[in-house]
């Protein structure tokens, strides 16, 4: 299955643009289009795994606890991509376009990744 994004309020929304740019065929969903950006974490967690999607976000501070939350919790979610700011625009859409394209939604399940990816 293939990977499917959420964007939460957090992440530069040139991010968005520019995965769907170098790859129109990934499913990058804006938290504009999701209309979560006034929701908590925990809401929009549990909203994106409702929609098999990949959380994608900038929030290195809240977002891992809400995410180790839910999971304790017992409740299945597709993952959580951490973006931190220091990571530049470009490299953040290069391995999200990466990611999309050389693995499986499967293998994110549960998962928490930071980005970069190392190899």
């Amino acid at each position: 299955m293939n990977c499917r994004f959420q964007a939460d309020a957090d992440l530069n929304f040139e991010i968005v643009l520019g995965v769907l740019r170098r790859n129109p065929e990934i499913d990058f969903q804006s938290a504009q289009e999701a209309l979560i950006e006034s929701l908590p974490d925990e809401d929009v967690l549990r909203l994106s795994a409702a929609q098999g999607r990949i959380l994608v976000s900038h929030d290195v501070n809240t977002m891992p606890s809400a995410f180790r939350a839910m999971l304790a919790g017992n409740i299945e979610t597709p993952g959580l991509i951490l973006v931190p700011q220091w990571l530049s625009i470009g490299e953040a859409i290069s391995q999200l376009v990466l990611l999309a394209q050389s693995s499986d939604a499967s293998e994110w399940k549960g998962q928490e990744v930071w980005l970069p990816l190392r190899p």
